[in-house]
């Protein structure tokens, strides 16, 4: 599943490549990929035709496009009071299609929202095609909602206010209105493994399976380690270690292991060659050369250096 290395990765393409557009049709091919859009297929063409795209915003692995009406030209106070939200799922991707890409047309592609930039007309018209092999993302038009502190709503945005199904979902570590300390708190209130409260989206955002393991490996922290045992320099250097390995990874594309995750023009991230533990069971630890372990976790995997993360007893040393 994409993280938030990968789901910014999109973000910023969009934020290069459609923003100032405005959308002049809307095919859903897929009702499914809809589906969280109350007014369905039909609803959803209706609310985005005519619309300007006005920025490109993510939070953890949610990603926006806040709309702003043909109205709002007239009337300079009407900001944006909706947005296209997007959930890329296990393998959604976004893709901006031009000139003869146009003719492009995946066997998966589930929507396609044709775009024009502004003063160009039909010459310029873009696709923003939305394709998804496996189904479990979506796309919805939601009413934009303030945030409880009034920052800035997500990564991309000036505007304090996030899509409605985004409200509960915790700022991420790449955020800079994120309070780290406030995070280090909310995790060691928590009576559960460290492990869990890192992939808790309610507790900090974007952080999934994958760099998880291989911040807590850059902690040398064991997944099970209870929370309520964590002092807060622990806890601190593990956001630390989330936000570094989520940055190198940025800087590298984000991490793709097959075709299903790829960037706006089509293109996959390296960052799998540079992991450390995730996914190389067996080989040898970076760090001091002990076979890394899997483990089963939570219907996933858990990749671990016995040496450098011990297992503590219960959860505790």
């Amino acid at each position: 599943m994409p993280e938030l290395p990968e789901v910014e990765t999109v973000r910023d393409g969009l934020d290069r490549h459609v923003l100032g557009t405005r959308v002049v049709d809307v095919e859903v091919l897929r009702d499914y990929s809809v589906r969280r859009h109350e007014s369905g297929p039909a609803g959803f063409r209706d609310q985005l035709l005519g619309q300007r795209l006005d920025a490109a915003v993510r939070r953890g692995k949610f990603l926006w496009l806040p709309l702003v009406p043909a109205t709002a030209d007239e009337v300079p106070d009407a900001g944006p009071a909706a947005a296209l939200l997007a959930h890329l799922g296990m393998s959604g991707q976004l893709l901006v299609r031009s000139g003869p890409g146009l003719a492009e047309r995946s066997p998966h592609l589930r929507v396609r929202i044709l775009l024009e930039p502004e003063g160009v007309g039909p010459a310029g018209a873009l696709a923003l095609d939305f394709v998804d092999q496996r189904t479990f993302g979506h796309l919805s038009v939601q009413d934009l909602v303030p945030t409880p502190d009034g920052a800035p709503g997500g990564l991309g945005s000036d505007l304090p206010a996030v899509p409605a199904p985004v409200a509960h979902i915790g700022r991420d570590l790449l955020d800079p209105a994120l309070r780290r300390d406030d995070v280090v708190d909310a995790i060691r209130r928590r009576r559960t493994g460290v492990k869990r409260a890192l992939l808790d989206q309610t507790v900090v955002s974007g952080v999934g399976n994958i760099y998880a393991d291989e911040a807590l490996w850059r902690a040398r922290l064991h997944y099970a380690r209870a929370t309520d045992t964590l002092r807060r320099p622990e806890a601190h250097r593990l956001l630390d270690a989330a936000a570094d390995v989520m940055s190198e990874a940025l800087a590298q594309g984000g991490t793709s292991f097959d075709a299903l995750y790829v960037n706006v023009n089509g293109q996959s991230g390296y960052f799998s060659r540079s992991l450390a533990v995730y996914g190389q069971e067996g080989e040898p630890c970076p760090r001091c050369g002990t076979p890394v372990r899997r483990d089963e976790f939570m219907n996933r995997s858990s990749y671990t250096c016995p040496h450098c993360q011990p297992r503590p007893r219960n959860g505790r040393w």
